[in-house]
């Protein structure tokens, strides 16, 4: 009686199927649509966030080889004044960073300002040293045959590291090992094989 009436009013199953595939068609667009978009929406603040962590960590790295630049400066009024001025920006630079964490990655802040003040403390008392250090007058002399410990740095740096991986949810890359910067202290390079010059 249904399929009579339905063939009466000139409508059919096979029109009934069509109609529900295309609804079925454009809801799984939507539903590919919307997956996509999540997607890459992750993978874009992914990919933010890891630039803010490394700009972050490079502002740290900057304010640590200050002890170097200010041993090897110029004997100017201009030269002590470019490097008091870039000490200044570098920290505005991690002053800026570290809000910018509180707000995109509170997770990690903590573990940030711990690294600041480690190189706060460490590498800023070895600018006040540096500045006392005569200036260097030879070619020679500008490779300085000591390198200044990190010690504390590093140790903070690997913690800091550790929460950047934790906050970007790469379970592969949390069991990796933390890598040492080209000044870190690294007990596995000898002093003989140049580990120890800078």
């Amino acid at each position: 009686m249904v399929d009579a009436q339905a063939a009466q009013s000139g409508w059919t199953a096979a029109q009934t199927a069509v109609v529900i595939v295309a609804v079925i068609a454009i809801l799984g667009g939507v539903v590919s649509a919307s997956v996509t978009y999540a997607l890459n929406q992750r993978a874009t603040r992914r990919e933010r966030q890891a630039k803010a962590f490394a700009e972050a960590l490079n502002a740290v790295e900057d304010y640590a080889e200050m002890p170097y630049r200010i041993r090897r400066r110029r004997d100017t009024p201009e030269a002590r004044y470019d490097l008091t001025d870039e000490v200044s920006k570098i920290q505005s630079r991690l002053a800026y960073h570290q809000a910018l964490l509180q707000i995109e990655a509170p997770e990690v802040a903590a573990s940030y300002a711990a690294l600041v003040r480690a190189t706060k403390i460490q590498a800023g008392g070895q600018m006040r040293q540096a500045w006392q250090q005569p200036v260097l007058t030879t070619d020679a002399g500008m490779n300085l045959q000591v390198r200044y410990p990190r010690d504390q740095i590093d140790a903070a740096r690997g913690t800091c590291i550790s929460s950047m991986r934790d906050a970007l949810r790469r379970r592969r890359a949390r069991h990796a090992p933390t890598l040492p910067t080209a000044n870190s202290d690294q007990p596995q390079i000898s002093r003989a094989a140049g580990g120890g010059e800078h």
